[in-house]
Parts: structure tokens; sequence; C-alpha cells
């Protein structure tokens, strides 16, 4: 075991590899107030990379239903309960929120997946991460318990699921949708899993792939993997998983003119929920400052964006906004302890956090920079007792050449269509 630093934990921890830091790092951030679960982004991933013989049960991208939606099915709920195992006297935060880029979290107490080889034990031998391979029937059903809501049905004003901490009531019945695909994490416990080596991380983007022609099938990685993307294909006896489509991050697609282009599951989102792009990270993966990169932004300096099941200690590089209406402590298991801030900023968001979000979904490149050019004042209200005030600003996306890719306002134009129009009869 080598000892790395995870900056979402903040503080060094076990790793079975020597630290590695790719040039830039694959990252992406998710709104989950946005996400209408329309399956679009599942369907575009499937379509291009998942259709063949043997792929039936692989969706590398999927949107499930939280709390009890799942693929497969209660991946989270078994190893969280493995976690809990392993640390008997729980898993805590401490030291609280703070500005500082190395723990922006405070630091966790407690062991990752990768600290307890007491719980991982198989026939006398340690594995190198703690892990469980799921059962046939879990691969089954994607969508099960879809729309399914927590608490009472058919009672839309009853408040019983306790207050965060603004003071904001939360409903007793609700449901939200977690869009997932691979974190690309920069801590892999798939690639500290294999026996093979066949599992690395690309050295200018950080893309973690498997080599086809090393992976002999052992399914480590599938047991490995907190977040179960990583799958078995029976027709080849190999494992595969989402590739972050890096032929489109490499610039190739033949529509961008040689710039760099968002997945695809980022690319046909039409819910306006998905920015994906690269970022500059130290030797110890730690960001680098890029104070007008968006998603640097939207992670260490609006800090609206956190990671997803940061205590499991792989440090994924898969951020989501928090949905404001879901009791805070079942957010604060899944994202950590910048929930309430987290929560509180995306409700009354200052005006250039409310710029940043209009970028989502404006286009299919990858955003490298942005400027915001103020504008005039366009509204004023109260919000959870906070004063709110609504600019309209424009923002502008740059490339990572520094070339405009496009530009947009915060109020969006109204057009009225004449009476006579081309299909009117």
């Amino acid at each position: 075991m080598s000892a790395v630093y995870n900056w979402q934990l903040g503080r060094p921890m076990s790793y079975p590899h020597a630290p590695a830091a790719p040039e830039e790092q694959f990252a992406f951030v998710i709104n989950i107030n946005r996400c209408i679960g329309c399956q679009t982004c599942t369907m575009a991933c499937k379509s291009t990379w998942t259709f063949s013989k043997g792929q039936e049960h692989m969706w590398w991208t999927n949107v499930e239903t939280k709390p009890y939606g799942g693929y497969p099915q209660h991946w989270d709920v078994k190893i969280l309960d493995l976690l809990a195992q392993a640390n008997p006297n729980g898993v805590k935060w401490e030291g609280g929120l703070q500005d500082d880029p190395r723990k922006p979290y405070g630091s966790l107490n407690g062991k990752t997946i990768f600290e307890a080889p007491e719980m991982v034990a198989r026939g006398g031998q340690p594995n190198q991460v703690l892990g469980y391979l799921p059962a046939e029937e879990e691969w089954t059903a994607p969508n099960i318990h879809e729309d399914t809501p927590q608490g009472g049905l058919n009672r839309p004003m009853d408040f019983g699921g306790g207050e965060d901490a603004t003071g904001d009531k939360k409903h007793k019945a609700w449901f939200f949708y977690l869009a997932r695909l691979c974190n690309h994490c920069s801590y892999p416990a798939c690639l500290a899993a294999c026996p093979r080596n066949a599992i690395y991380k690309r050295p200018e983007d950080g893309i973690v792939l498997i080599d086809q022609q090393e992976c002999r099938g052992y399914r480590k990685c599938v047991e490995a993997c907190p977040y179960k993307k990583s799958l078995y294909r029976g027709t080849t006896r190999t494992s595969e998983k989402c590739i972050g489509c890096y032929p489109r991050v490499e610039g190739r697609d033949p529509e961008t003119g040689g710039e760099s282009m968002e997945t695809r599951c980022m690319a046909a989102c039409i819910g306006q929920v998905r920015m994906q792009g690269l970022v500059k990270v130290k030797e110890d993966t730690t960001w680098v400052e890029d104070r007008y990169n968006p998603l640097y932004y939207l992670v260490h300096v609006a800090k609206v964006a956190l990671p997803l099941y940061p205590q499991f200690g792989t440090e994924p590089n898969g951020f989501y906004i928090p949905p404001r209406w879901v009791p805070t402590r079942y957010l604060e298991q899944m994202f950590g302890p910048g929930v309430s801030d987290a929560v509180e900023r995306y409700r009354t968001p200052d005006r250039e956090l409310l710029a940043v979000l209009q970028l989502f979904r404006r286009s299919n490149r990858i955003i490298s920079k942005y400027e915001l050019i103020e504008g005039q004042k366009v509204w004023e209200t109260t919000v959870a007792g906070r004063k709110f005030e609504m600019f309209n600003d424009t923002i502008v996306a740059f490339n990572k050449k520094g070339r405009e890719i496009f530009r947009t306002q915060v109020e969006e134009p109204i057009h009225v269509r004449p009476e006579a129009h081309a299909n009117s009869i």
C-alpha cells in the first residue's frame, strides 16, 4: 500500500498504487434539480456503445430513482453496510467546511474501502479493496422503483420530512433522479483490484480504461467498484466500462472540427442538467486554481457541486448539485458535509452562479473558460428569507484555445411568432 492524498477526504489514505496524476482530469457536474428522468442520456449511451450481444445488461450511463432505485439493485446500500461493518465506531467528518482546496469538506475520520483489509479477506488472502459481487438477478431491472417516493402518498402539503440548516421545510413524500456514469476516479477501485493490471488511467485526461487484451474476466473490478460501473460481458469473458467517449474528448469527431467535445450522455441531455470538461490537477490530484473554468468554479468557488459518496475514498470526479426538496440527513450520507451550504447557495444564487448555470447544455463543445459581462437588474424578491436579485448578465464560453464557442443571457429573449407563419392554415 502507498500513501496518497485525497483532497475530498482532507487527509492522506492508503492505496495499492503510487500516486500518478494525469496532465488534466476528466470531470463533470450534474444538476439533480433539473433532471426529469427522461432517460435520453441512458439511450444515447446504449445506442452508441452497448447495443451488441452480451451487452444487454450493460448500462454505462443510467438514471435511477432515489431512495429506492439502483442499478445493480441496492448497490449503494450494500457497500455502505460493508463500510459500516469496517467502521464500528462510525464514519465522521471533522473540522467543518473550509476554504482550503486541500480539505474543503474537513477531514474524514474512518476507514475507506482501501483501508479495511480485515474485512475483505477471501480464502485466507486479503483483497485490495472492500467490495462485493452482485448476484445475477440484481442486474435484471435497471429501472426498478422508478418514480417510487419515500413517505406518504397523495399528501402534497404534508411537510413531515424535517428541516435543513436554513429552516426550509421538506416534504414527507419525495424522490429524485440520480444520473450516473463512471466517475473516472482519481483512485479507481477497479484499477486497484485488477490482478492483471489491465486497467489504467490515461495520462492525458485521467479517463479510466480496461485493456481488453489483458483482461481475463476475473470480475475483481466488478466486485471492487463501489459504484458498480465496471461490468462483465459473458460473450467475451472480459469486463467493460464507460470509456468517457474519449474520441470525442480528443476532438476526433468531425462535427466539431478538432475541438474537444462532450460525451454522448452529456450532449444528449434535454433537461440541461449536465456539464463536462477537463480540469488541471497537481501531483497530489488537488485541482490547480483555474478561477474561470466552470467546473472549478462550481466545485471550489461556488461550492454547489459535491462528490458522490466521497467516504468511499476513490476521489470520484463526478459532482452533483444536490436536490432542494430532500431531507438533509439523506443527502449528507450521499454527498458529504457540504450539502446544507450547497442547497442554500443554489436556492438563492448570486449573479455569477446564476450566469454560470446558463452554460449547461448550450453547446456540445467542452467549455474551458467563461467570461461574465454584467447587465441590468431585471428582478428582485425574497427567497427563504434572503434577498435575491436577478441581473440580465451575458456569459461567454470559450474553448481550450481561447476561441469563443457561444454567449448567452440569464434572461432569455422572448420571440413572438407572427400570426401568419410558414405552417399556418
